[in-house]
Order: C-alpha cells, then structure tokens, then sequence
C-alpha cells in the first residue's frame, strides 16, 4: 500500500511540474518570440535610416558592406520597383518587388514590415522597407531582411534551460513525495488496520491518530461511530437475548418465514410439536415442513385478506397433534421485507383431557344408571305385588342388595380416586417387608382363587430389602391387582407373585403374573383410564367398577414409583410395581 501510495504522490507531483513546465513553455516562447522579432523590427528599421542616408549610387558600390556591418540583407529598390542592388542575390534574376507587403507599405505610411519565407533564400526572413525621399516624391527604397532563425534558436535555448530545470526539480520532487508520503501513511495504516478489525467483528480498543488536520477528525469520527456502533451492538444483543430467552421459554412453537414465504427461525417449541430439529425445517416452506394442506390454506388465507387468522389444525406424524395456530405480521419491517410469524399452541393434551372428561361423565353415568335401573326395577316389581311370593322377594332383594353394594363400590372408588388426584390422601411412608405384606394380602383373594380352582404361587429369590410405602395403600395396591388377576383368569389357570430387585434405579418390583385371557396390545397405553375396560361386558358381569387401574397408577404415583402392563393376547398378563427401596 505504501509503495502504491508513493508512486502516485510522486506522479501527481511530476504531473503539476509537468504541466507547470509546458504552460510556461507556451507562454514564455510567445513571449521571447514577440520580444526578439521586435528587437530585430527595430534594429532593421534603425540600419535602414541609416544607410537611406547615403546616396543609392554610393550605396550600391558598398551594399556588400554595409550588409556586412549591419548584419542583415541590404536590396535597393527604385521608385517603380525594379531591384538596383542587392547584397546576396543577382539583381538581373530578381522580378519587381513593388507588390511586396512591406514596400506596398512604406509606399504608403513611408515604412513597411512583413515576415514570409524567402523565394531566394529559402528560409523565414523579417522585411522592413524604407521610402526614400526627394523633392519630387519617392525616390527608391531601402530594403533590410534578417533571418528568424535566430529567434527559434533563442525559443529552443529557452526550452532546453526548461528541460534542465524540470530534470533538476524531479529530484526534490521525489524526496518530497517520500517524506510526505512517510507522514501519512503511518494514520492511514492505522485508519486501515482498525477499519478492517471491525469488519472482522472487532471492536475493542480506540483509534489514535496524533494529527490536528483531515486524518485526526477523521479519526475522531470513525472513533464516533464506532462507540455509537458498540451501544447499538450491545442493545441488539441485550434484545436479542431477551427474545432468544423468551422464545426459548416458551411452550408455544413459534416460526418466522421470510417474504418468500421459507422458515427463517423457529424456537424450541416447535421441535416438541414437529418431533424434528428447528436445523431440518429452516429454509423450507410451510407445507414442506409441515406437511398440513390445513395449515397451508390458513397461510394463503392470510396472505390475501392480510388479518390475522385463528385456526385449529390437525397435524399428522409419528405423533399426531392438535395445535391452535395464529398467524398474523411482524410489524415495524423496511419495505420489501415483510415477514409472517406463526404461533402454535399445542391443545393436544387439553383435547385429550376434554374427551376424557366427556368419557368419565359418559362412564359414571352409564356406571351408575346401569344399578339404579336394576334397582328401580325390581323394587317396583316388588311393589306390583311379587313381595307376596316370598322366594321371588328374597331372589329380587338379593339383585337389589349387590346392585346397591356395585354402586357404593363406585361411590368409594371416585372418591379414593379424587382424593388422591387432589394430593389429600397423607401417605404415611415407612419400611415394609414384602414378605409381611404378601401374606397380608393372599389371604384376602385365596377364596375367590379357590372358587374358579385358581393355583396362587408366590416366588421370592433370597432375601429382597424392605420396600418404601404405605401399608393399607400397599395393601390396596396388591389388592387390587390381585383381584383383576383372579377375575380375568380362567378356571384352573396360575396366579404367580414374585419380587426382584431392580438395582440398577434402586426399585423393588412386585409382579402379578396371571395366566388369563390377555389384554390386546393397543388397549396396554390406556389402561389406568377412568372406566376404561378391554372387554366392557365381562368386566360389569365381574363386578369392576373399571376404576381399580386408575386407582393402582396413581397411588403408586403417590409412592414416587410407577406401574408397568405387559400382555399377551390370550396367554396371560403381568403387572409389574416399581416401589422404593427402603
């Protein structure tokens, strides 16, 4: 850089010189020209009064030397123009110079000049003529001539001492050019070296430029902008943490797109609703994204109404969604970039709940009305007269009476179930021994076991730790388990209990292995729900509730542990419960 910027200082410089030199050639050649042919004008005319002062016969005889003493051609001329005598050329060769300019002249004003190259001498020549006069008029004419030569020698002596100035002021001229140019670039290098860190993104440390002129208020402002430059960089960031913050927090899936129509961003939100990293969707369309028709109609319909749109929409995917999506524009953009931002809110879960709630008052209205009516029923067929027939009115209250323990089961069941859901069950939380708490339990099914001839084993390898629980829930827990194993097992079938220890998370498992009719494996996920049951008629012919699943997974919830199902469709079914170690 710095030799790049010395070669043009130096060429500017040599340029000014340059043309310095060659406006002043022009004008000082004029200027000598003008002086030198008036010199010799002058000169000329002054020989030529002189010589006019001798008699022409004279002057004929001496015309060669005159001419030599005065430096110049000398011709006399007569009064009707005919050459009488002429120092360098042959008077009989010579034509009549009356139409001469500068005898046509002196004829007239008495003196004459001209300048024009010589027929005879072949060179530029100054003419002056002199009238010569008697008392009769005109008597001839004395003519001088002198070369121009002389001046164009003066003209190129003065060109060539211009030609030696120049080549002398180059020298200075180059060691003006380096000094000067050794003075700036030393601010320049530095303008330059810090311009080019803050295009790298650099913008610590302060420019020092030690100069009052251009370069130092140069510096000065670049100083300027770079400080206004790192506030706004340091509020951009401050802003733009807090949106990547509040983005990042927030449960809603957000997406920008750009005004031609690609994702530009995405928050997190959005990765829990597509299953897919914001890195896969961005610089796609919507519809390549999102694969919705639904959502990409909604976007087409904003785009021409230009108002924001509300709409639900189904998502399709490993994991099928429901989202509310709002679509509307970012405000405060330039000309030319709109953008459009979408918020997805997730209701998957709230649709889930909402068909759930539908389902239990479905359920427990079903539940309830199912007893009530046998009730109603046989208490007005009682009323009608059958209470008479005393064998009929103790079968008909016998119905009466289980159809009134089935709904007080019910009643029991909701709320032990609510009661845990709303956190107001204590747990009183203390070490049991599974041993203790199997042979509480067994005694309990072994009757209901016999009735269908149902073998109950029980398992236990080597000495198992204490598990973590409260008894009569631990109790209710296996209880309930037990019971939907004995009920849904064939007769003669094979009720195996058994405990493990799990050490890699510090569980005690307890597991119900039955030999019965199996569950199917879509069915698995939702048992637990309220009133859910694989097989709705048998389980009522059973006695179920459809409640004890859904009492079992949240107590052991409750316990800080968990229920796993696993079955085989007509082979049996295994429940296992995760408890604490103690």
């Amino acid at each position: 850089m710095k030799k790049r910027l010395f070669i043009r200082i130096l060429i500017s410089y040599c340029a000014v010189i340059l043309l310095v030199a060659a406006i002043v050639a022009v004008l000082f050649s004029r200027q000598i020209r003008l002086i030198e042919t008036k010199q010799i004008e002058e000169g000329l005319l002054h020989t030529a009064r002189l010589v006019s002062l001798h008699p022409f016969d004279e002057i004929r005889s001496n015309i060669r030397l005159l001419a030599q003493e005065a430096g110049a051609r000398v011709t006399i001329i007569d009064a009707g123009g005919g050459v009488l005598a002429d120092s360098r050329g042959d008077v009989s060769q010579m034509e009549i110079h009356l139409n001469r300019p500068e005898v046509e002249e002196a004829r007239l004003r008495g003196s004459g000049k001209s300048v024009r190259r010589s027929s005879t001498l072949r060179d530029d020549e100054m003419y002056v003529a002199l009238a010569v006069r008697n008392d009769k008029g005109i008597k001839g004419y004395v003519r001088m001539s002198r070369s121009l030569r002389e001046v164009e020698d003066s003209v190129q002596r003065m060109y060539g001492f211009l030609y030696r100035t120049i080549g002398f002021a180059l020298l200075p001229t180059l060691l003006l050019a380096l000094v000067f140019t050794r003075k700036i670039f030393q601010p320049i290098r530095e303008i330059r070296d810090y311009t080019q860190a803050i295009r790298r993104g650099d913008l610590s440390g302060t420019l020092l430029v030690k100069a009052s002129d251009e370069l130092g208020q140069l510096a000065e402002a670049i100083n300027y902008l770079v400080e206004e430059y790192r506030e706004k960089i340091l509020l951009a960031h401050q802003e733009k943490g807090k949106l990547e913050a509040a983005l990042a927090s927030m449960v809603e899936g957000v997406v920008v797109l750009d005004s031609q129509g690609r994702i530009e961003s995405s928050n997190r939100g959005i990765e829990s609703i597509l299953d897919r990293r914001s890195s896969e969707i961005h610089g796609r369309s919507i519809l390549e994204a999102f694969m919705s028709a639904d959502l990409q109609r909604a976007l087409e319909r904003f785009r021409r109404e230009r108002k924001p749109v509300l709409e639900e929409i189904r998502l399709s995917g490993k994991q099928p969604n429901i989202v509310d999506v709002n679509i509307s524009d970012i405000q405060g953009l330039p000309a030319g970039e709109e953008k459009t931002l979408l918020v997805f809110h997730d209701v998957t879960r709230l649709k889930k709940l909402e068909q759930m709630r539908t389902d239990f008052v479905a359920n427990v209205t079903h539940e309830i009305r199912t007893p009530l009516t046998a009730i109603i029923g046989f208490l007005q067929t009682l009323l009608a007269g059958a209470l008479d027939d005393r064998e009929t009115a103790r079968k008909f209250l016998r119905t009466i009476a289980g159809n009134a323990e089935r709904l007080s089961r019910l009643v029991d069941d909701l709320l032990t179930l609510s009661s845990i859901e709303l956190n107001e069950t204590n747990l009183k939380l203390e070490p049991l021994s599974v041993d203790a708490l199997i042979r509480t339990v067994l005694p309990m099914v072994e009757s209901s076991a016999a009735e269908k001839k149902i073998a109950l084993d029980t398992i236990i390898s080597g000495a198992v730790p204490g598990i973590l629980a409260d008894r009569d829930r631990a109790v209710q827990v296996l209880m309930n388990v037990l019971h939907n194993a004995v009920k849904f097992t064939p007769e003669e079938g094979r009720i195996t209990l058994s405990c493990r220890e799990d050490g890699a998370k510090d569980w005690v498992v307890l597991e119900v292995e039955d030999t019965g009719i199996g569950i199917p494996s879509q069915d698995i996920p939702r048992l637990g729900e309220r009133f859910y049951r694989v097989d709705k008629a048998r389980s009522r012919e059973l006695g179920g509730t459809g409640l004890g699943l859904s009492i079992v997974k949240h107590l052991m919830a409750s316990h800080g542990g968990k229920m796993e199902i696993a079955s085989i469709l007509g082979k049996g079914t295994t429940v296992s419960l995760f408890f604490k170690r103690a």
